[in-house]
């Protein structure tokens, strides 16, 4: 049986370079996704992740048993603040001056084309109950378009990653480029695993 991985299949939605660029994602992207907010570092993200894998995982089986198996493919997630609240703010400048308490955020992760949105519905209250995890009911099938967007790889630990905003908000000045969506992070590391000097993150922003 071959395995979809995600990753080589869609090459270029997981590739990033040191420098700023222009990606155009014109198709409607189906993924998994739960919506919280709060501290990355705290209880309730790590359990919101928990539940987004075990979600993933169960389907992931489920289509592996019709013939369809894939890799479940890297987390990524939105973030986005009250910019009422906190007007006037620069990339960099929210990425540091709003608390961590008051950042928004939806967590995703890419699903292959053939995954039935209505069936992860009717799947996951079963699976809620058999993890004893009331936190998958709140994952469901998202899809989102993002158009043109200006991405850069950044390695290094997260709180450094002002440092590559900058050079993306410079960029985008330069070009005459506004936000056209929220600030996005696909995680090609697992920070469980790797030294915070050499996460791999990709940092996008869709622009028009």
């Amino acid at each position: 049986m071959d395995k979809l991985d995600l990753a080589k299949h869609y090459k270029t939605y997981y590739t990033a370079k040191s420098k700023p660029e222009y990606i155009q994602l014109d198709e409607a992207i189906p993924y998994l996704s739960i919506l919280g907010k709060g501290d990355p570092s705290g209880p309730g993200f790590a359990s919101d992740i928990q539940a987004m894998y075990t979600t993933a995982y169960a389907l992931k089986f489920k289509y592996k048993a019709e013939g369809k198996d894939y890799v479940v493919a890297k987390l990524e997630g939105l973030w986005w603040y009250d910019e009422a609240a906190f007007e006037g703010l620069s990339i960099k400048e929210a990425s540091v001056k709003v608390p961590r308490s008051e950042w928004n955020y939806r967590l995703l992760i890419r699903l292959p084309e053939y995954v039935d949105g209505q069936f992860l519905e009717q799947m996951k209250h079963g699976l809620a109950a058999e993890k004893a995890n009331p936190k998958i009911i709140d994952v469901h099938y998202f899809t989102l378009t993002e158009g043109k967007c200006v991405q850069m790889l950044h390695v290094g630990p997260f709180n450094k990653e002002p440092e590559t905003l900058e050079v993306m908000k410079t960029f985008m000045d330069a070009e005459g480029l506004g936000r056209n969506g929220l600030h996005h992070e696909i995680y090609l590391s697992d920070h469980r695993k790797t030294a915070p000097e050499k996460l791999r993150t990709i940092l996008r922003e869709p622009v028009k």
